[in-house]
């Protein structure tokens, strides 16, 4: 199995308003891949983070393996998911993919 989790950094740009609209549509389309991409097992996106936070949200998603991870990076499902909910709203991504 691999975890595969990303941390985001929204644009200072965006209101209080807007951040949480972008949260909350991010993370119910991106919780809703589960199913539909072939090897992703879980995947949770965490919104609520602490003041000490320095990031804005975070996803944890669980897959069968290396190659599942692969496809899921270019999977359509995922890409539109991606440039439609996350992409154009973040500054800072950062990734860690690890062996569980």
């Amino acid at each position: 199995m691999v975890r595969h989790v990303i941390l985001w950094k929204l644009k200072e740009e965006l209101s209080a308003e807007e951040k949480a609209k972008v949260k909350r549509e991010a993370k119910e389309h991106l919780e809703g891949l589960v199913g539909v991409v072939p090897g992703l097992r879980e995947m949770h996106i965490h919104i609520e983070g602490l003041a000490s936070s320095n990031m804005d949200m975070m996803l944890d998603a669980l897959l069968d393996d290396a190659a599942a991870l692969k496809g899921y990076a270019v999977n359509p499902n995922h890409v539109k998911v991606a440039d439609t909910y996350v992409r154009p709203y973040t500054v800072v991504r950062s990734c860690l993919d690890y062996e569980v």
